[in-house]
């Protein structure tokens, strides 16, 4: 039960970082800022082994920027609906 309320508490803080860092205004609730955070480290535990950066906070880092192009690639999704 820990590991599930780690997840969610991680995805809320980077979902919430990714929201600060990329400019511009995102109608999403706290739930959907949360699924962005944890699709972003996901997405960041795959691609910082592949660039040669792991652990600690460089891979927090990528799981940011990882969720900042989810919130890109989400708002070209949603312009086009």
């Amino acid at each position: 039960m820990s590991g599930i309320l780690y997840t969610i508490l991680i995805g809320a803080v980077i979902g919430i970082l990714a929201r600060l860092i990329k400019p511009g205004a995102d109608p999403m609730g706290w739930v959907l800022t949360i699924v962005l955070g944890i699709a972003g480290s996901w997405l960041g535990s795959y691609v910082a082994p592949m660039l040669g950066l792991s652990g600690g906070f460089t891979g927090f880092a990528v799981s940011i920027a990882c969720a900042v192009i989810l919130l890109f690639l989400f708002e070209l999704i949603r312009k086009k609906k």
